[in-house]
């Protein structure tokens, strides 16, 4: 059974980092071509934060790009979100996500396994 759980969240003022691990089991990375970090603030729609697909391609949004950093260790099985000069608006309940095909975006609907989340809280 597949089975995606997240840490590293807490909270944090504003211009701090954190980075958030996702650790996967039931599967290898290697079956999923597509893994995404995702976030849901109070009152607001998931939205999609990154994305990595198997072969390397990255894609960030707009709106965490230069700050935010998608990795993963495949030997461990783990995907990893850096998030450098965090700010407010950032704050917000943090998922990760496989996909089984290739990635289509940052696109909630579009993903196949989701964790159970971890909030990140940014003061300013």
């Amino acid at each position: 059974q597949v089975q995606l759980v997240e840490s590293g969240g807490g909270g944090v003022q504003s211009g701090g980092s954190l980075r958030l691990s996702c650790a996967a089991s039931g599967y290898s990375f290697y079956n999923y071509y597509c893994m995404g970090w995702f976030r849901q603030a109070p009152g607001k729609e998931r939205e999609g934060v990154a994305l990595k697909h198997l072969l390397g391609t990255t894609i960030y949004a707009d709106s965490v790009k230069g700050r935010f950093t998608i990795s993963q260790d495949n030997a461990k099985n783990t995907l990893y979100l850096q998030m450098n000069s965090l700010k407010p608006e950032d704050t917000a309940v943090y998922y990760c996500a496989a996909r089984r095909t290739s990635c289509a975006g940052l696109i909630p609907e579009e993903y196949n396994y989701w964790g159970q989340g971890t909030q990140v809280t940014v003061s300013s």
